[in-house]
């Protein structure tokens, strides 16, 4: 009889996002069941991946008692399920898929830290993040931090003195290096985006991709672009800005994505740097995906961001919350087409070394060989 896996995370759309194509992986060699609160998403990746699911309603916001409602039909349907592993990702579905794999009596709980919120939180609710992720921990078999970043926060921050296994080079998604491809398709979709927002040739143009939210230091990017004071630079936001408090009141030659967008591929060929100046990250996919589109990147030293570029070498790294050292950055790359055009194909070859998807599955895959023969 195959080992069963269950898989599990918050929301569905979490569970499509990192374990799109997975789960049929692991189904040649486990009997695999996804489980997230019920939604299209979850829906959806069972068909897609051929894998049975589960519907288990939960809360990413603080709510007790929904949380002990969720605790208690996790319990249940693990005890029903009898599955070798449950392995979560996601904070909530963290906290209450290991209390309840350990009640239930699960022989190997494993957790995935994609990036920790307590590093940057202050006061009361920093003590409560910081509770919940030792509960975590303290009910988990195995810890997987995406990084040494996030590993050696939950050092720093007491969480846990279990051991600390970081996969691969650190990422747990990879990028489908196939998809993630220049090509002359793509390039000239790129070509008419740049049409679109009346980007002459020649001109410059840096890419963010991501939330609009004020710890994505989107305060910061505009003031940097502000203050370059040249007219043949420009900015594209990809995301859900509108009406976002955080734009500037002088828009010209700034131009938004109308909302998420589905294919980032033609936005990062439109530009020539991806910029990500953020506070605080567990590791950018957006900035593996935007080397693997031959893009340098100038990002902020912080967890994850840091593990993927070499400053100076696939881009540059500038202290967060800083708008001179990311002007700076981005005017040493805008002013030397050859050094940026070097910097993008080496973030490319990074990308395909160290961030492959067959890597990393094959990393997490060696470590289910290591660990389940302790289960049986």
């Amino acid at each position: 009889m195959a080992v069963k896996i269950i898989r599990m995370a918050t929301i569905g759309l979490s569970l499509d996002t990192f374990c799109r194509g997975l789960l049929q992986e692991l189904s040649a060699d486990y009997e695999v069941v996804a489980l997230s609160s019920p939604d299209s998403h979850l829906d959806s990746l069972g068909k897609r991946e051929g894998v049975r699911t589960i519907g288990v309603e939960m809360k990413r916001e603080i709510a007790p008692l929904a949380d002990l409602r969720s605790l208690i039909r996790l319990v249940r349907e693990f005890r029903r399920e009898r599955p070798q592993m449950v392995h979560t990702m996601t904070p909530k579905a963290g906290l209450l898929g290991m209390m309840a794999a350990r009640i239930a009596g699960v022989p190997l709980r494993v957790h995935t830290f994609t990036g920790l919120l307590f590093p940057t939180a202050t006061g009361l609710k920093k003590q409560i993040l910081r509770l919940t992720d030792r509960l975590t921990c303290a009910c988990a078999t195995h810890i997987i931090p995406e990084g040494e970043g996030v590993r050696n926060d939950l050092i720093a921050g007491g969480i846990t003195r279990k051991p600390l296994r970081v996969l691969g080079h650190g990422n747990v998604r990879g990028v489908d290096l196939d998809h993630y491809r220049p090509s002359e398709s793509i390039d000239a979709q790129a070509a008419e985006l740049r049409r679109r927002f009346g980007i002459r040739p020649g001109d410059k143009v840096m890419l963010y991709a991501g939330r609009a939210d004020r710890d994505k230091g989107i305060a910061e990017l505009t003031k940097a672009f502000r203050t370059l004071g040249r007219k043949d630079t420009h900015l594209l936001l990809a995301g859900d800005f509108k009406d976002s408090p955080l734009l500037p009141a002088d828009m010209s030659n700034i131009h938004l994505s109308d909302g998420w967008t589905a294919d980032i591929r033609p936005w990062m060929r439109a530009a020539d740097i991806f910029i990500l100046p953020s506070y605080r990250e567990g590791f950018p996919n957006t900035v593996l995906e935007a080397g693997a589109m031959c893009r340098p990147s100038v990002v902020t030293d912080i967890n994850g961001s840091r593990e993927i570029i070499t400053d100076c070498v696939n881009g540059l790294i500038v202290e967060p919350r800083t708008v001179a050292p990311l002007r700076e950055a981005i005017l040493k790359l805008i002013s030397d087409p050859a050094l940026c055009h070097e910097m993008g194909l080496r973030a490319r070859k990074n990308v395909e070394l160290k961030f492959s998807q067959p890597y990393v599955r094959s990393c997490l895959k060696e470590f289910y060989r290591t660990i389940i023969p302790t289960a049986q």
